[in-house]
């Protein structure tokens, strides 16, 4: 075990667009390993691809496992940009839930945002047409299925354009820039539900 992972137990991580939450790829991808450099430091859950924001590394199994498992109900936070103007309509359907392929789905919480004022430019951009608006919400959950927010915001119809995870329990993402990471150097109470 290095010096640093003795005194550490958690990396945070902004990972950018594009990147898989693994250190090898058999396709030469970019992976974490492109970005961190923390031996015996593990990703503790996920963020698909083509997702970006905050993704947490540990060098503690059992730490990985209450911090991944939906059984102790950590609330992931994300900005997600859609396609069109949303409607108080679809943001009720999140929030009372909606029914995915694998069963029903609902959002903690979730409102309507303005576009945020710092936010680091996506590479690559996302496309825009030109008569079509985005909208901006910010969406909670306490579970993380394979692609949820996405099939959560597909299912009344307003696809994801962007995708921010920017809170897991009192973790955050700000103010890394894209592409950093960092120790953290203390362990805050992660308030989990049995």
């Amino acid at each position: 075990m290095s010096e640093a992972s003795a005194q550490h137990r958690i990396v945070l991580f902004n990972k950018p667009f594009g990147v898989l939450c693994q250190f090898t790829d058999a396709d030469k991808r970019k992976t974490l390993a492109d970005y961190i450099e923390a031996p015996g430091f593990y990703a503790a859950g996920r963020l698909d691809r083509d997702s970006e924001g905050l993704l947490l590394l540990t060098n503690d199994g059992a730490l990985q496992q209450r911090i991944s498992h939906p059984r102790f109900k950590l609330t992931k936070q994300y900005l997600v940009q859609v396609d069109g103007q949303i409607d108080a309509r679809a943001i009720e359907q999140l929030r009372k839930g909606v029914q995915l392929k694998d069963g029903p789905a609902r959002a903690v919480q979730v409102s309507q945002v303005d576009p945020p004022e710092v936010l680091w430019p996506r590479d690559p951009p996302i496309r825009i047409r030109q008569n079509i608006p985005t909208s901006w919400l910010q969406i909670s959950l306490q579970e993380g299925r394979n692609r949820q927010v996405r099939r959560m915001t597909a299912a009344v119809n307003f696809p994801t354009l962007r995708l921010i995870r920017t809170h897991i329990g009192p973790y955050e993402v700000w103010p890394l820039k894209n592409g950093e990471w960092q120790f953290c150097e203390t362990l805050p109470a992660l308030g989990f539900v049995k």
